[in-house]
């Protein structure tokens, strides 16, 4: 289930989390074991091994949250992407380990709860012993939205969730029983192909940037530099475009020659997530930051325009 952009709701059927700035998950436990996915039904198990704790919780369940990774007591979706692209050993892990913050569950010894309210839901979460799974936490519920809305401002932080207590669970749905606010503005675009460094061609310098548009056709909306230039992003990035290189430009019409000219094409299949500061009334997006690949993401759910 996932939440609708939109102006904060009040009233007392409303309740608010903290939108938690990082991976979304599905931790089904069961037969003894964890079996951990992304929105996109990728297993991510061998990702996070920190996390097979969560096995010993229960027989069976299966877990909705999101695992983050704090700087400063903050989440930080930048420091955890070197996280979310293959396996990690254990060693690595507890180095830095990330937290599963669990807002939802979806079955409970074998009774699947999705029709059940969100209330009903959350109250048989709490029945659970989270604390002693050292790398799961409880998403905390809070009651004034507004308050929330202004602290996590203060913080830095993404934003928050509003959640109705009566909604059921629509998987894969985006529903209006959950509405996001944020405190910055973000957009996941598609990669559509990338350009050299002048200085190092082997490097990527900028990439170039889709999103849907009338009738499915991909729709350019600019290119990204700023934040590409850690070595592991570098690293993970160009193995990930290798893999999808095409020749011919995947844009219906022709770019202009300055975005064109030595741009290495693929593929536009790579989600990726860039902060910004508005739209051009070109369609352009204005100084956008790359912040990380989003593998959580299936293309089809990219949103023209955020």
């Amino acid at each position: 289930m996932l939440a609708t952009p939109g102006a904060l709701p009040n009233g007392p059927e409303w309740v608010y989390e903290v939108k938690w700035d990082g991976m979304r998950l599905l931790a089904d436990i069961a037969d003894g074991g964890v079996r951990l996915t992304s929105r996109t039904g990728r297993n991510v198990t061998d990702d996070f091994p920190e996390l097979s704790g969560l096995s010993t919780l229960v027989p069976d369940a299966v877990l909705d949250g999101e695992v983050v990774l704090l700087d400063d007591g903050v989440p930080s979706f930048a420091a955890l992407a070197d996280r979310m692209h293959g396996p990690v050993t254990a060693v690595r892990a507890d180095a830095r380990p990330v937290v599963f913050m669990v807002f939802d569950i979806l079955r409970l010894y074998g009774v699947p709860l999705l029709e059940r309210p969100l209330g009903e839901r959350r109250a048989t979460l709490e029945r659970l012993a989270l604390d002693g799974v050292p790398a799961a936490e409880l998403s905390p519920l809070y009651t004034d939205g507004d308050a929330l809305l202004a602290a996590t401002a203060q913080r830095g932080m993404e934003g928050i969730v509003a959640k109705l207590l009566d909604a059921p669970y629509r998987p894969g749905q985006r529903s209006p029983s959950w509405v996001k606010v944020t405190h910055r503005r973000s957009q996941s675009c598609l990669v559509a192909g990338w350009k050299p460094e002048r200085t190092s061609p082997s490097r990527i310098g900028a990439l170039l940037l889709g999103v849907p548009g009338p009738h499915d056709a991909l729709q350019f909306v600019g290119r990204v530099g700023s934040g590409l230039a850690a070595d592991a992003v570098q690293r993970v990035l160009r193995g990930l475009l290798d893999e999808r290189s095409v020749i011919l430009q995947p844009f219906p019409t022709p770019l202009p020659r300055a975005d064109a000219m030595g741009t290495h094409w693929c593929r536009p299949e790579l989600v990726v997530e860039v902060a910004h500061l508005g739209w051009t009334a070109a369609g352009r997006l204005r100084q956008p930051v790359f912040r990380g690949i989003r593998e959580d993401v299936d293309p089809a759910e990219i949103d023209p325009r955020r």
